[in-house]
Formats: C-alpha cells, structure tokens, sequence
C-alpha cells in the first residue's frame, strides 16, 4: 500500500513540474477580462430582467 502512495506522491511531483503558471501581469489580464464581462452579462440580465418583469406587469392589469 505505501509503495502504490509513493508512486502516486512520485507521479504527482512530475506533474507539478509540468504546469505553466502564468505571469503576474498575464494573471491580472485575465482578471480584469472576467470582471468587465461579468459586470457587462450582469447589466445585460438585469436590463432583460426589468424588460420582462415590466411587461408581465403591463400584461396582467
């Protein structure tokens, strides 16, 4: 059993050193990226949102 833990803890090590993490500057990019297109998708469902609930509003006076 410990042996198949080794290997495994060897495995992962090899792994590991394999990854590309990515810059500093790169990471804050990306970041910037899904903050703008999360604050754009959350106007655009909100915006949808209001639309929708005004004409159900419209539709049952």
């Amino acid at each position: 059993m410990f042996a198949k833990l080794i290997k495994f803890l060897k495995e992962v090590k090899i792994e590991v050193s394999k990854v590309s993490y990515p810059s500093r500057k790169e990471l804050w990019t990306s970041t910037g990226v899904v903050i703008v297109f999360s604050a754009i998708l959350s106007l655009f469902i909100y915006a949808f949102d209001l639309l929708f609930s005004r004409a159900l509003i419209a539709v049952l006076r």
